[in-house]
This record gives structure tokens, C-alpha cells and sequence, in this order.
């Protein structure tokens, strides 16, 4: 009966969330209107939705978002092309649970890990 998830994160400004995700990322707002406090982006299957929350402190947000990928390696490279900033103790590698993985953070230091299956 369950079809998919869709995580709400956080964001403290929407257009600044919006740019990283559409400009940098590659995701494409999703839907036809445009909520005030509240976003919706895609790409490919996933979909991410962020709420506004102007007080939230970026060093003190733990929200995270594993993504999984069947090209690992082209999508690393394909953000590493960008300049897009990895998280300091994200770059590519294989972890002990079989999994490559990357990570990045967004604007308000929601985590992104991408990972593929070894």
C-alpha cells in the first residue's frame, strides 16, 4: 500500500533554498502553485519538500536525507564539475555496509547522502 516518502526539511529562506536545489542541483519545482513558507522539489524520482522556519539555526539542524543512485560515480563527478561544495567529511567512498557514498549540506545544513549499493 505504501508508494514512496517525501521528507520535509527545513529552510530558512525559500528563495535561497530554491536556487541551490534548481540551479545547483539540477531539481525542478514541483507542482503548479507556489505556497507561501513552503517548497517542493523533484528530480527523477525523488522528491524533497522544505517548510520555512526562519529561526532555525544551522548549526543546530540535524535534518537528513539519504538518496540512493544507480551512478554513483557520474553523479560525484557531476557535482565535483559544478563546484558544488561537499561536506568536509563527505567525499566518495565505500563504506563498511557495502554502500558509496557521498554527502553534502544544503543552505540551512540539512545533510544529503547519496549512495549505491556495491
Amino acid at each position: 500500500m505504501l508508494t514512496s516518502i517525501n521528507p520535509k526539511l527545513p529552510m530558512r529562506d525559500k528563495a535561497a533554498t530554491r536556487d541551490y536545489y534548481l540551479n545547483k542541483l539540477g531539481f525542478r519545482e514541483y507542482g503548479n502553485a507556489d505556497y507561501e513558507g513552503y517548497l517542493m522539489v523533484e528530480k527523477e524520482n525523488v522528491q524533497i519538500h522544505f517548510f520555512e522556519y526562519k529561526e532555525l539555526d544551522p548549526k543546530e539542524n540535524y535534518g537528513q536525507v539519504y538518496i540512493r543512485t544507480d551512478d554513483i560515480d557520474h553523479l560525484y563527478q557531476s557535482i565535483l564539475d559544478k563546484k558544488i561544495d561537499i561536506h568536509p567529511d563527505g567525499e566518495l567512498n565505500t563504506k563498511l555496509w557495502g554502500q558509496r557514498e557521498f554527502s553534502l549540506l544544503d543552505p540551512d545544513n540539512n545533510l544529503l547522502t547519496f549512495g549505491q549499493s556495491i
